[in-house]
């Protein structure tokens, strides 16, 4: 049976990354795409958010969320406590470090604690901790080069851990699922720069987890 491409809003902001090779990492004939600012999104309204099927999140913002701003940036916070529903939703890499002192965020991403430190270009084994879940089932181990975090994993609580990494300067867990309000959640700490968007492995477990997201795989 054949679907229509899942709907994708893409949001960024407050952190530099490289454009192309992450857009490129989207690239799949189930995601249809739709790279966007955090303003735009928050800005557009309720009714056109929640027409996406799946609202990934790859912004870095520490203070806020803003709730006014100038008339184009809309109200970031009042849309954050829209989502749920049964609407997927991915946090990526650096999102997962957003507004630390926020209570919202923190039931989102399943991290009670997101203080941090990074380091770039580390060679990184991701291991296949769960094989029986849609995101991870018949894929392999494998190597690449990623920026690290070095912070609390989400080992505990309603999170089911996906991958993980062992490495001195990494947390453990890089990949986990959990439900939030009524939608599934998938977070993915990998994803910095090109070198790791052009993985094959990272693209194949990023398009399945926003699939899984969407209800659409398992």
């Amino acid at each position: 049976m054949s679907h229509a491409p899942l709907r994708v809003a893409a949001m960024t902001g407050g952190h530099s990354f490289d454009v192309p090779a992450f857009q490129d990492a989207f690239e799949h004939p189930e995601l249809r795409c739709y790279h966007q600012s955090l303003d735009d999104w928050a800005i557009a309204g309720a009714d056109t958010r929640r027409a996406y099927d799946v609202a990934v999140f790859y912004h870095m913002l520490m203070d806020g969320p803003l709730e006014s701003g100038a008339w184009y940036q809309g109200n970031h916070r009042a849309a954050f406590e829209e989502l749920g529903g049964g609407q997927g939703v991915v946090v990526l890499h650096h999102a997962l470090l957003s507004y630390p002192h926020w209570d919202v965020w923190t039931e989102l991403t399943g991290l009670a604690d997101r203080s941090f430190t990074f380091d770039h270009d580390q060679t990184i084994t991701v291991n296949i901790a769960d094989p029986g879940h849609p995101v991870t089932r018949g894929l392999d181990d494998w190597t690449m080069v990623d920026e690290t975090y070095g912070m609390a994993s989400p080992e505990h609580g309603d999170n089911r851990v996906l991958l993980t990494v062992d490495h001195p300067l990494s947390m453990k867990v890089v990949g986990w699922t959990r439900e939030y309000r009524g939608s599934r959640v998938f977070c993915y700490q990998c994803g910095h720069d090109g070198q790791t968007f052009a993985d094959a492995s990272f693209r194949e477990v990023l398009t399945r987890g926003i699939r899984w997201a969407a209800g659409r795989l398992g």
